[in-house]
């Protein structure tokens, strides 16, 4: 059995378990942001419509803003010791969003965002409680974070469909 270089091992106060633990959640964060983001630049390519201009710009800005989080995330399952996926297939394992089917109309494209900012949101909400519980303070502020903005959009979309 080899033996572990103590200069490469990690003791920032969170033990193996609850690392893991943490990143396994971060790593179903990661998946849901990034299949989030496909689906949002998905749609800002093929929105048509009379809302176009509006939701062409609008989805812009969140698969830009999406597109900042999936690396934030990533690099915090790093800083736990993890490795993050980063496959497609990985992504699909592990997402709760699904693809889009063709190219939807632009207010089921509304919904379909709506439902995986909300889905990014659970998640966000189900990996909080490992954070907290393990005094892991840098994830719990990523996840608050997270939680803000997801919320936040997933109520301007809405607002959209009334």
């Amino acid at each position: 059995m080899a033996k572990k270089n103590p200069a490469v091992q990690i003791d920032i106060g969170i033990n193996d378990k609850d690392r893991k633990k943490i990143a396994d959640g971060l790593s179903r964060l990661l998946a849901d942001t990034y299949t989030l983001y496909l689906k949002t630049h998905n749609f800002h390519w093929n929105v048509t419509g009379p809302m176009f201009n509006t939701l062409h710009l609008m989805f812009e800005g969140q698969y830009n803003e999406l597109a900042l989080a999936v690396d934030a995330i990533a690099e915090r399952i790093r800083a736990l010791g993890v490795h993050a996926p980063g496959s497609y297939k990985d992504f699909a394992k592990l997402s709760s969003i699904p693809e889009a089917d063709g190219v939807p109309a632009a207010e089921e494209m509304i919904r379909q965002l709506v439902q995986g900012q909300e889905a990014v949101a659970r998640t966000a909400r189900e990996v909080f409680t490992a954070a907290d519980a393990a005094n892991d303070q840098p994830t719990a502020d990523l996840l608050t974070q997270r939680l803000q903005t997801h919320e936040k959009t997933a109520w301007m979309l809405r607002s959209m469909l009334a």
